[in-house]
């Protein structure tokens, strides 16, 4: 069941003054979270301790005690990232902990806005990133068609297999139509991919690694291209 606490970061900052209280609720927003999840596991502070050795980076149980209380004056990165990894959460919803605060204060001298607005910032999922071309985008791009085009691969063979065992012609006219739609939901998912593969070279990034259906779905359909536009993706 989700729980509401009251927001750290509700207050609104007016000047810099508060930029080191910005950063103490930051700080106690990561605290109050790691302090949830652990309860809500069921462990004492000397189980979590345990397990950020296991993962190779300890955090003794006094350190987590004190974070958990506000007495630890600092909060490290690579502690964040451990203690994600031991609570088996995303590290950013200990930083935004959509559906448990409300409202956070994504930055000093800014008013607060929702969580989720602000992971979503923090992931680079917002469109106003101030650059059209981030790589992240085209990575994100990348992802969307291989996956689109292994789904319809799929639907594909699964259309062609209804055709060939359809009870009667009517079935088998409905199954081919599918296998075609599939099939051109493919095409157009495979010259995506190209685009933006092209485009990743182009800034002389390295593509990530494809499936190897979708390489060979890739291969069979020709090269890639060796340019693109940018509004093509």
């Amino acid at each position: 069941m989700t729980q509401h606490r009251s927001d750290p970061g509700s207050k609104k900052v007016d000047d810099e003054d508060d930029v080191p209280e910005w950063v103490d609720q930051v700080m106690a927003t990561v605290a109050a979270e790691v302090r949830r999840r652990r309860k809500e596991l069921g462990w004492s502070a000397q189980d979590l301790a345990d397990k950020c050795e296991e993962i190779g980076h300890p955090i003794p149980r006094n350190v987590i005690a004190n974070m958990e209380s506000g007495r630890r004056s600092n909060l490290p990165l690579v502690d964040v990232i451990v203690l994600a990894e031991a609570l088996n959460t995303p590290p950013i919803c200990l930083i935004y902990p959509v559906g448990y605060v409300d409202d956070v204060q994504r930055l000093p001298l800014q008013h607060p806005t929702t969580s989720l607005d602000a992971l979503r910032r923090f992931t680079g999922e917002e469109t106003d990133l101030g650059t059209d071309d981030d790589m992240l985008r085209y990575f994100r791009a990348h992802h969307a068609a291989e996956e689109q085009l292994r789904k319809a691969r799929r639907d594909e063979d699964h259309a062609r297999y209804h055709a060939e065992t359809a009870p009667n012609a009517d079935r088998k006219a409905e199954a081919l139509r599918s296998q075609a739609r599939a099939a051109e939901t493919a095409d157009d998912a495979a010259s995506s991919l190209r685009r933006i593969r092209a485009f990743i070279r182009q800034e002389g990034v390295t593509p990530p690694s494809l499936w190897p259906d979708v390489a060979t779905a890739i291969d069979s359909s020709g090269s890639d291209p060796d340019t693109t536009e940018e509004n093509d993706l």
